[in-house]
């Protein structure tokens, strides 16, 4: 399909559990999105800077700058963007750029034609020496429910600015998909869940994946990726997102309050707490959630009824207590 993949991109994705394509967005597509985040972060700095808060609102700053020094003067700039309980912020622009079209072209060549926006859907804002923007060894499938560990859940690694080694890109451990889920601990760097240097495969290399703003990096949920500090002055903006087939378990057409655990384990979406989405049903075509509003209000009922569903519980435990045993 012209707006696909190459077979050869199927083919590294297949065998090595990733694939960069440099080319998905343009900058006239990333640049509403941009917009927004920019909006977003003015109206939280004004309310700050009229709470004495903040000396000023660093109009001034470019895009690639302004938050982080914002941050540096109130920590509460990030609440807006990237959320508490949630997944943060998703505004009409955040959600015309997770359902454009060239980036469901690449998915429909990875999960087939049925597609369902996976759960969890990220704005991640990256800041020099920014402890929480470095993220440990894990694989995806280590925060979802292990009922899906054979099913395939594509995560899109999209940055808004070019991104290298000296901004903090992925790395990535290339062909151990293959291995199935790895142990994780809790509490890791940042509170992220982290696998130990120990439980890595020593048999390959990891793979540092610069992208620069207009690509993605497609990743299984079964590959190893981490990203690392940096001192580099400019935020790292990117956005994460997830699909996955009709075929693989999800919440399509749920209130939070239909969750039970008790359920058959087809029945119960990967990751419940958070609201999956239809992108593309040529089977079902009504089913496409194909405007903000209905985007809004589908996951607007996870996120602020009281009856959310719990997180998976894979047993994971506490790095302290690993290096206690």
């Amino acid at each position: 399909m012209p707006n696909g993949l190459t077979a050869e991109q199927v083919r590294h994705f297949t065998d090595e559990g990733y694939v960069m394509v440099p080319d998905v967005f343009t900058d006239a597509e990333i640049q509403p999105l941009r917009d927004e985040i920019t909006g977003v972060i003015d109206s939280a700095a004004q309310d700050m800077l009229a709470a004495g808060k903040i000396s000023r609102s660093w109009a001034e700053e470019p895009f690639e700058t302004r938050l982080t020094r914002v941050f540096g003067e109130c920590a509460e700039i990030l609440s807006p963007i990237v959320g508490r309980a949630g997944g943060g912020h998703s505004g009409p622009a955040f959600f015309e750029f997770i359902t454009n079209q060239r980036l469901l072209g690449c998915m429909e060549s990875l999960v087939g034609p049925e597609i369902i926006g996976s759960s969890v859907y990220r704005i991640r804002p990256k800041m020099p020496c920014y402890e929480r923007g470095a993220v440990p060894w894990h694989q995806d499938s280590g925060y979802f429910s292990p009922h899906c560990d054979e099913e395939l859940i594509v995560t899109c690694w999209i940055p808004l600015v070019d991104t290298y080694p000296e901004n903090g890109c992925l790395q990535v451990l290339p062909r151990a998909h293959g291995r199935g889920v790895m142990r994780h601990f809790t509490h890791g760097p940042g509170g992220f869940l982290v696998i130990q240097d120990e439980d890595l495969p020593t048999s390959e290399r990891p793979v540092t994946v610069p992208v620069p703003a207009g690509g993605a990096l497609f990743m299984t949920n079964l590959t190893p990726h981490c990203s690392s500090l940096h001192t580099v002055d400019v935020v790292r903006w990117a956005v994460d997102v997830r699909y996955q087939s009709a075929t693989v378990p999800n919440n399509i057409g749920e209130l939070p309050g239909d969750y039970s655990a008790a359920r058959p384990t087809h029945e119960i979406a990967c990751y419940p707490p958070e609201a999956d989405f239809v992108v593309q049903s040529p089977a079902q075509p009504e089913r496409v959630v194909d405007s903000w509003h209905a985007f809004h209000e589908i996951r607007q009922r996870f996120e602020t009824q009281g009856d959310r569903p719990p997180g998976p519980q894979r047993g994971w435990v506490p790095v302290a207590t690993a290096d206690r045993a």
